[in-house]
């Protein structure tokens, strides 16, 4: 029934739709009062539009009279709605600013409850901090009291402070505290590992050493092969500055005190190193290279002993006297000592002497023959012969038996006796070191410094043969002749006592009768040094030979012939010294 209400209403609405403005339709009144209309008759709904214009008028008269019984009331409300309207236009204001500012205040809001976290945390924190006081002041200073265990030398505890650190940095090591606290130890740390090594550049007894190498290897910082290579390192700095102290203005002194510095300091430092280190420990890790152990320790042993064979070399190339013996013995005891730690040198020291004593006998030489160069460039034959040693009879002192006695005819002759006395003394020197394989170099030396006397023989008598008196060539002959008879015989003799033909001989395995294939090996080839004096000499039978092996085998030279003095007569008086051979070796 009411969905036929509603669609008659709908009907009238769109029957009378022409009756009534557009804007009536939204009226809910208006369907039900058209239903009404179409339910008058015609009577009654003739007079609608009179009832409604009463009702309107009635209406109408109404509202005046409200209006004029409440006027005042009307204006309150308009004055209220204008206040009203005003206030609702503030608030909406009001409410857009703060809705403007809302979103910044909860941004506010939400920093001011982070802040708030944050203090919050900080105060527990310091809380923390205060109840923990003292253990967190402990670990602060560990730094502090590690520098201090440091440079007292407290390094027990300096190593203990270092393990605990290491344990701190493994479970906290993302805190900046501890990672300045483990800067600040590895620092002191450092410094703990120079002062050690430092140690071992000084003068440290074994107890020292063995507690150095124990603090290092505590330490963890090197492998067990570069603590060996350390070790050594610092020992031989300590050796060197020790070395370097030497005074060098004495070459003699100095390779002295090289020899008893080294001898007992590197066998020292070689003991202290078999105690330290044992040959069974292993180097590195398993799973990596392996390291010979004795190739470090070896190495650095023939590296000790090639500084001081050059230290030698050098001392030996600026001289050291006569005294070349002295210091054999020293340094073949120096090799003999070190041949207990299976590093005999001594085979190395051969060949350096024989060097240095050929090259001082070869010095010697040449200046005895710029002297005697010097003699014959002044030498005159004006000497009459009550001035000749030979012609009177000298007194000659008690000769000790197996004693080499040089010619005293060879007084006669000044520059031969200056000659020979130089030659003599380069002979003294040489038996104190004569290694028996010189035996070549001195006697081609000594050969050829001969060839150059016999030239400059030649070279006097070229210049003088044009003025010789009869009584000049007389005493020049007897000059060559004691040349050729005298002196060069006795130097083949002195070369014999210096490089006995027997031990010659054994050495080279054969008799003594065939060392004359071995030319020139300790003996003179007198005729080749005379062939050009042949002209002057007197001819004379020769000679049967005369073995001299037996006779030599016990005599010795220490000798000089007395300086002849020139122009006033003398008595030539031999100058003996008994000496022992010296007979080399290799």
């Amino acid at each position: 029934m009411a969905a036929v209400d509603v669609e008659d209403e709908s009907i009238l609405v769109s029957v009378f739709r022409a009756s009534f403005p557009d804007n009536w339709r939204e009226q809910p009144d208006l369907p039900g009062y058209l239903s009404e209309l179409s339910s008058f008759g015609v009577d009654k709904l003739s007079r609608e539009p009179e009832r409604l214009a009463e009702e309107r008028a009635h209406i109408l008269q109404q509202t005046r009279e409200l209006a004029f019984s409440n006027y005042q009331t009307f204006i309150r409300t308009a004055d209220c709605t204008k206040h009203i309207y005003r206030d609702f236009g503030r608030v909406e204001s009001s409410v857009s600013r703060l809705l403007d500012k809302l979103p910044r205040f909860g941004e506010k809001c939400r920093t001011f409850m982070k802040e708030a976290e944050e203090i919050g945390a900080s105060r527990r924190m310091n809380s923390l901090t205060l109840n923990r006081h003292t253990e967190i002041l402990e670990i602060l200073e560990i730094p502090q009291l590690m520098d201090t265990c440091v440079r007292n030398g407290y390094y027990e505890e300096a190593l203990e402070l270092a393990a605990y650190v290491k344990r701190l940095e493994k479970k906290h090591a993302s805190l900046p505290v501890i990672q300045g606290i483990v800067r600040e130890v590895r620092q002191s740390a450092q410094l703990m590992l120079s002062q050690l090594l430092q140690q071992l550049r000084t003068n440290t007894q074994l107890p020292v050493c063995l507690r150095v190498i124990g603090y290092l290897r505590r330490m963890d910082v090197f492998t067990e092969a570069e603590l060996r290579v350390k070790f050594l390192q610092a020992r031989s700095t300590w050796l060197t500055s020790i070395l370097a102290a030497i005074p060098v203005d004495d070459p003699y002194f100095h390779i002295t005190k090289t020899i008893e510095a080294c001898r007992v300091h590197l066998f020292d430092i070689i003991t202290q190193y078999r105690a330290i280190f044992s040959d069974d420990d292993p180097l590195l890790s398993p799973g990596q290279a392996p390291v010979n152990e004795s190739s470090i320790f070896h190495g650095w042993v023939v590296q000790k002993v090639a500084e001081f064979l050059e230290t030698l070399e050098r001392d030996l190339q600026r001289g050291v006297g006569g005294r070349l013996d002295s210091l054999l013995g020293q340094c073949m005891y120096f090799g003999l000592s070190f041949s207990r730690v299976g590093a005999d040198f001594r085979g190395q020291l051969a060949p350096m002497f024989q060097r240095v004593a050929a090259e001082t006998f070869r010095r010697a030489v040449k200046e005895a023959l710029d002297k005697f160069q010097e003699d014959m460039n002044l030498y005159t034959l004006m000497a009459l012969p009550s001035v000749l040693g030979g012609t009177i009879p000298p007194v000659v002192p008690s000769v000790q038996p197996g004693t080499l006695q040089p010619p005293m005819s060879l007084l006669d002759f000044q520059p031969l006796a200056c000659f020979l006395n130089n030659i003599l003394s380069a002979f003294n020197d040489l038996r104190l070191c004569c290694p028996i394989g010189l035996a070549q170099d001195v006697s081609s030396c000594l050969e050829d410094a001969l060839k150059m006397v016999t030239r400059q023989i030649l070279v006097f008598h070229r210049a003088e043969e044009s003025v010789f008196s009869t009584r000049e060539k007389e005493l020049f002959v007897q000059f060559c002749s004691s040349y050729a008879e005298d002196l060069l015989p006795f130097l083949n003799r002195c070369l014999q006592v210096l490089f006995p033909p027997a031990q010659l001989a054994l050495v080279l395995g054969v008799p003594v009768s065939q060392l004359h294939r071995y030319g020139g090996l300790g003996c003179i080839n007198v005729g080749l040094v005379l062939q050009p004096l042949d002209f002057l000499l007197p001819q004379k039978e020769p000679a049967p030979e005369v073995d001299v092996t037996a006779e030599l085998g016990s005599l010795t030279f220490d000798l000089q012939l007395p300086e002849p003095a020139p122009s006033q007569p003398s008595t030539p008086e031999l100058d003996e010294e008994k000496g022992q051979e010296e007979e080399g070796s290799d």
